[in-house]
């Protein structure tokens, strides 16, 4: 334990962390993770046969993967060997396998804890294949990230994912609860405040036991109040990654609650976007694509509404611009909706495959030469506006093709009036040609 320290360039008596002080002991205190540790739970169903296979602990930061890995060797007898991925090559792994043959051979087992997996690259994920096969290493990965996104698929066949939540408001306050024991005396802190404080740990267990400490060595004697407690604790950003996932969940979370007629909770959604850093004129782009493919025709004026908002937002830009996304965000929440469009031209272009360069009919195709007059170009057109109705009927689908019907307006906003006109110009067609 001594070189641990010396290597961190501490003494072994140097102070810890609170959160380290009161990192869990046995699978039973951890917190949070109940449905992977509990009796009932894939974890526990492991431990109860005296078994554990390789594994991949995904979840968001302090909900306890590298604990539970440490205690997992623990339960099972197997030797820790605990490696971060951001520090360490194919060299050190070659190290550590080397180390866990010579081990095997000793009757001793090795769990291997790779911390931050998701950061090496595809060649050194491969590396673990055969040492995991022939039982020379338990595989215990650690990963902030989608495994299905970072993680090699021979490696993710050979190891079984287990999704962490992050902590919920009980699993904090038991954390909290605990940190007060240890110090044997309360936070400093009003019932408001400490619920606030709870909330700017946002599901990390760490950082609610970091914001523990920091409020501890204030050393205040009166409780603080909620205004008190932000004054003296500045709150991290919310954990937004715009390159990861956590982007596309909350982008998928705006547009479907956009599509689902629900602006409030698209309201939110855009909020959270925004304190996260995310570019407006991302949002903006994606607002336009919501206006076309969710609304469309329903409401001809949101993709008008989403580009002013796109003006706007590259016009003032942030934070003066964001009014002008949550505007747009309602808009667009509230608007009748329809993808009538999107699927018409769908069919359209699959249709467009399907029949291959077959030509326009003769009588719709200019004939700016004698030749192409010969051919029969352009003849028989009628010119539409100068019928009686504005409307010849005529067909403007190739001869070799049947005529389709690819749009479908809904019967809600504006493509009300649409059914009114295709119904009406279907049956002229009808009179017209017989």
């Amino acid at each position: 334990m001594s070189s641990l320290f010396e290597a961190a360039g501490m003494d072994v008596g140097a102070p810890r962390p609170l959160a380290d002080r009161l990192r869990p002991q046995t699978l039973e205190e951890v917190v949070g993770q109940d449905h992977l540790i509990g009796p009932k739970g894939p974890l526990g169903r492991m431990l109860a046969q005296g078994h554990l296979s390789s594994i991949i602990l995904w979840g968001p930061p302090g909900t306890g993967k590298t604990t539970i890995a440490r205690l997992l060797a623990d339960k099972v007898g197997l030797e820790f060997q605990p490696m971060s991925a951001i520090f360490s090559g194919v060299a050190d792994l070659k190290k550590i396998f080397e180390i866990a043959r010579g081990r095997r051979a000793t009757g001793k087992g090795t769990l291997l804890f790779v911390d931050e997996i998701h950061r090496f690259n595809r060649a050194q994920q491969d590396s673990f294949l055969p040492v995991m096969e022939d039982g020379t290493i338990t595989l215990v990965g650690a990963t902030t990230e989608n495994p299905s996104f970072e993680l090699n698929a021979a490696l993710l066949s050979r190891a079984q994912v287990m999704v962490l939540n992050r902590l919920d408001d009980a699993a904090l306050e038991l954390l909290l609860t605990r940190a007060e024991e240890h110090k044997s005396r309360k936070l400093p802190l009003d019932n408001d405040a400490r619920a606030t404080l709870r909330a700017m740990a946002d599901g990390d267990g760490r950082y609610a036991l970091n914001l523990a400490e920091e409020v501890y060595a204030l050393g205040l004697e009166e409780p603080l109040d909620t205004a008190g407690l932000i004054t003296a604790i500045q709150r991290r950003a919310p954990l937004y990654d715009k390159g990861r996932e956590g982007h596309y969940n909350l982008v998928s979370a705006l547009h479907k609650s956009v599509r689902g007629s629900d602006c409030d909770a698209a309201l939110y959604w855009l909020a959270r976007m925004l304190e996260g850093g995310e570019d407006p004129l991302y949002i903006a782009r994606r607002m336009v694509r919501m206006a076309n493919e969710d609304i469309g025709l329903a409401d001809p004026q949101a993709v008008t509404q989403a580009l002013a908002a796109k003006d706007v937002v590259d016009f003032l830009g942030s934070p003066e611009g964001d009014l002008a996304l949550a505007q747009c965000v309602i808009y667009l929440a509230t608007a009748p909706k329809s993808n009538a469009a999107y699927m018409a031209f769908n069919a359209a272009r699959q249709a467009a495959k399907e029949t291959g360069s077959v030509s326009p009919p003769a009588h719709i195709l200019n004939a700016p030469t004698r030749l192409m007059k010969d051919l029969g170009y352009g003849k028989g057109y009628v010119y539409d506006p100068d019928t009686a109705d504005g409307f010849s009927g005529q067909n403007y689908f190739p001869d070799e093709m049947e005529r389709a019907a690819f749009y479908q307006p809904q019967e809600r906003g504006f493509e009300r009036e649409i059914v009114k006109r295709l119904a009406y110009w279907q049956k002229l067609r009808a009179e017209k040609n017989g």
